[in-house]
């Protein structure tokens, strides 16, 4: 059934991607998770059904859609699948976008039709131990040499690394310069000096493999740097607004998972002679349930509806992830609360919405940087002293 708030355009892709989510991705989503096996399988598939690189130009390989039919596909793998969904949402949106709106054209044609394909993963390595939040005092570092750039630094918690072919990774030219220095390179798996840290023992999305990414004088051609010298900064910036879109969209899809968990128990489980769901306490929290992924849909297509318009939008876009994420933690614990004692237990699955959920209040902008960016917006225009 489609939703009344999108265009049937968006609801046929919304009804295709959930059909192909269904019959393949789901089946399999719990053996993944318990077995940590990085679900290659499913990127392979989205690519081979034209679900990669949705936003990029036909010409190099995409499907030239909107940046909301991609938030509505990052929706429905989430609800099935959540590791797969970060997967997906940093090889299109953190990785695919750089090359697809900062790249040249010879970087589009030689990187971007493997990508939209799947037969090469990208990845975003920004974060470092002493640099998260504060992506401006990154320390790994760019020396400029003939031919190119010898790069040595670590990235830490990247998503699909040691997995993916190639790393969309930020180094400054010089510390001094701060964030002006910060440049960005496409580093490919096997260069010399490249390597990569043991996989990372996590709470959730266990499928998606996190290591550190280390970088010993690794060579990187000139013609791997995306964009000049001292441009890095603002593109990982402005790449970083779609990424909370797509984590924002993967809240949604635990939301969803929760409520349609929580409907089906409801009605099924019998306590003093009737179904649970005929009693006060679970139904308030069946509508609250519902009526804040109404809320958080809104919020988020919104924001991907804006996109375009840039870091204009940019509190738009944290107030929906800051929305969605936050309530994607909240309603997957009213579905282990419904479920109760069988919640607690890995064979229903609903311990795994928490599992799950709580890392997107952390990656690609905590609650407390999403909260920063909203209040710096609100306050610019106000003269404190004065109030």
């Amino acid at each position: 059934m489609g939703l009344s708030i999108l265009s049937p355009e968006d609801n046929a892709i919304r009804d295709a991607i959930r059909d192909l989510v269904n019959r393949e991705i789901l089946p399999r989503s719990q053996a993944f998770d318990r077995q940590e096996i990085y679900p290659r399988a499913n990127l392979e598939l989205l690519g081979q059904q034209g679900y990669l690189g949705m936003i990029v130009d036909p010409e190099y390989g995409g499907a030239g859609a909107s940046y909301l039919a991609q938030t509505l596909v990052v929706e429905a793998i989430a609800e099935a699948d959540p590791a797969t969904a970060v997967i997906y949402e940093v090889h299109n949106s953190l990785h695919i976008e750089a090359i697809w709106r900062f790249g040249n054209e010879e970087q589009k044609r030689r990187w971007l039709p493997s990508l939209c394909r799947g037969e090469a993963i990208g990845a975003f390595a920004l974060s470092e131990a002493e640099a998260g939040s504060n992506a401006a005092a990154l320390a790994t570092r760019a020396v400029p040499v003939e031919g190119g750039y010898r790069l040595t630094g670590r990235k830490m918690f990247i998503t699909s690394g040691g997995e993916a072919e190639r790393y969309l990774l930020f180094a400054t030219v010089d510390p001094a310069l701060k964030s002006q220095g910060i440049t960005a390179f496409v580093v490919e798996k096997g260069m010399d000096g490249l390597s990569f840290g043991r996989p990372l023992d996590k709470m959730g999305i266990r499928a998606s493999r996190t290591t550190e990414v280390i970088l010993d004088e690794v060579f990187v051609p000139t013609e791997n740097r995306l964009g000049g010298e001292g441009e890095g900064y603002g593109m990982a910036l402005f790449l970083l607004d779609g990424g909370r879109i797509g984590i924002a969209a993967q809240g949604l899809g635990i939301m969803a998972a929760a409520l349609s968990r929580s409907l089906s128990y409801a009605r099924e489980r019998q306590q003093f002679g009737h179904p649970i769901g005929r009693f006060e306490g679970v139904q308030w929290r069946l509508a609250n349930m519902a009526t804040d992924l109404h809320a958080a849909r809104l919020m988020t297509y919104e924001a991907a509806r804006h996109r375009e318009d840039g870091p204009a939008q940019r509190p738009l876009f944290a107030m929906a992830k800051l929305f969605a994420s936050e309530h994607a933690v909240r309603h997957a614990e009213d579905a282990i609360q419904i479920f109760g004692g069988y919640g607690y237990m890995t064979e229903y699955g609903v311990e795994r919405l928490l599992r799950d959920a709580k890392i997107t209040e952390i990656y690609e902008g905590t609650s407390e940087i999403m909260r920063w960016v909203i209040a710096s917006h609100l306050l610019k225009d106000y003269d404190l002293d004065n109030i």
